[in-house]
């Protein structure tokens, strides 16, 4: 058997590899999802409208899709006063909508990105703004990341509003614009501006997590229960300069050289919380050897600096679920060949644990970096340079909802038999970031399962397995019904 290169599924490849034909035993194929005709067809043609609306940045129309969506919503019995249209630009329109429910318990929101990145047609094999089925895979620009997502919890809204269903508490969708990249991330406006619509108990993003197969059979559902917040810094050095035949120690280059140097004999302190325990909890007990043993120093009371060292140094993504990371990504420095320069910058990019703020971890690097002329500022989002980062900009501690886990559970039994549930800290950056900072526990959910070797998210002639796509739609339905109380 194949393994692929994620962390959460490697320590279990490498634990069923040696049991030869008892690995195929344990990871069951991928349970059948059987749906009605016209569930199917609906969910084919909002997955196909979805990916032939260009909502790139550059040049796409983010309000062109929430309008389609819209419409459809409409069409399928949802009142117009449930359904919100609106943004700050003309072209970045968001759609919220809700499904009322009982009110008994506080509503669940399912937030999904309608943007996508840059498709240069020369680059693709077909157009990626055309739904093309070819070999039981659908292509284009968003089939993984996450029109998928967003046709299949629309889909499954529709279900539940004809169906007549009445969950126990609302169920809100809020299709959003600027994920990827531009100026307006509607998460983050419609918290904002309008937090009564997308107030929450907890939220699902579809963003993250999923099934990861191998050869076909699933080998894990992960649910990403936690992520790190996203920083860049930019250093600065600036000198008088001169001509470069008379050479001083005083040099903008050596300075910004040095400081990055300790930047990478810099390890920021260990830490694990409620996701990441439970996490290496798991994997310990798929690992043998030296890893097995070393995964349970590491959660000891007193953890060992030699064993986090060794799972560090064995695993980047181990590594970056233990300790914030911070590495030079970027460049910039000198006038010309013959004089000394003037000025030298580097960008520096943070993934900050859970519980730290950004201007925390300024502090920090200044501190690594130990010399005074080192200007150290925060860069925002939007790309503007700041001398103090924000103070309270953080993500919450992170932690696991048993009712979610429970119910994660449940569905990924009957769908994915065999294939352990495991929560982990995704070391991207998603939606999440935006909700969790408004004190929404945040899980990345999708029940779209795909090949290790097949990730395309951002990649040339991006596709999708059309069978794993149908059994998403079934995995939110019933996902969905577990979480607002019904059968």
């Amino acid at each position: 058997m194949r393994c692929g290169g994620f962390a959460i599924i490697r320590p279990i490849c490498k634990a069923l590899a040696p049991l030869g034909l008892a690995a195929s035993l344990w990871i069951q194929p991928l349970a059948a999802a059987a749906l009605d005709p016209q569930v199917h067809d609906l969910a084919h043609d909002i997955f196909k409208q979805l990916i032939e609306i260009n909502t790139t940045d550059s040049v796409g129309d983010v309000t062109t899709a929430a309008r389609a969506m819209r419409q459809r919503l409409l069409q399928a019995g949802f009142a117009a006063h449930d359904i919100y249209l609106g943004g700050p630009d003309p072209r970045k329109q968001n759609l919220v909508v809700r499904l009322r429910g009982t009110g008994a318990r506080k509503p669940i929101l399912i937030i999904g990105h309608l943007d996508v990145v840059e498709a240069p047609r020369a680059q693709w094999h077909t157009d990626p703004f055309t739904f093309v089925e070819k070999d039981g895979y659908y292509y284009g620009r968003g089939t993984q990341d996450m029109k998928d997502g967003d046709a299949i919890v629309v889909t499954d809204f529709i279900r539940l509003k004809k169906d007549g269903y009445k969950p126990n508490r609302d169920l809100i969708l809020a299709l959003t614009a600027d994920e990827e990249s531009g100026k307006y991330n509607g998460v983050s406006w419609l918290l904002h501006t309008h937090p009564e619509l997308v107030k929450a108990e907890y939220v699902l993003n579809p963003d993250g997590g999923g099934v990861d197969l191998v050869n076909g059979k699933a080998v894990d559902v992960y649910v990403d229960a936690s992520e790190k917040m996203y920083g860049d810094y930019q250093l600065t050095v600036t000198n008088p300069g001169g001509h470069s035949s008379l050479p001083v120690p005083d040099n903008a280059i050596y300075h910004l050289a040095n400081a990055l140097v300790r930047l990478q004999h810099h390890q920021f302190p260990f830490e694990l919380n409620a996701v990441t325990r439970a996490y290496f909890t798991k994997i310990r007990t798929v690992e043998a050897g030296r890893a097995a043993a070393d995964l349970e120093a590491i959660l000891k009371p007193r953890p060992s600096a030699a064993a986090i060292a060794r799972l560090g140094a064995r695993d980047p993504e181990w590594n970056s679920m233990m300790h914030t990371t911070c590495v030079a990504t970027r460049l910039d420095a000198g006038l010309a060949n013959n004089a000394l320069p003037q000025r030298a910058q580097a960008i520096v990019n943070c993934r900050i644990l859970p519980g730290y703020t950004l201007e925390q971890i300024r502090d920090q690097l200044i501190r690594v970096f130990a010399d005074p002329k080192v200007a150290v500022r925060y860069i925002d989002d939007a790309g503007a340079v700041h001398e103090v980062a924000p103070r309270r900009r953080q993500l919450p501690p992170a932690k696991l909802d048993p009712t979610v886990m429970a119910a994660m559970d449940r569905v990924a039994a009957r769908m994915w038999p065999g294939a352990p549930v495991i929560a982990t800290m995704a070391a991207g950056a998603s939606d999440d970031i935006y909700t969790m900072a408004a004190g929404m526990p945040s899980y990345g959910i999708s029940g779209v399962a795909i090949e290790t070797n097949d990730d395309r998210a951002h990649a040339r002639d991006e596709r999708l397995s059309a069978a794993s796509f149908y059994r998403g739609v079934s995995f939110y339905y019933r996902l969905l019904k577990e979480l607002s109380g019904g059968a």
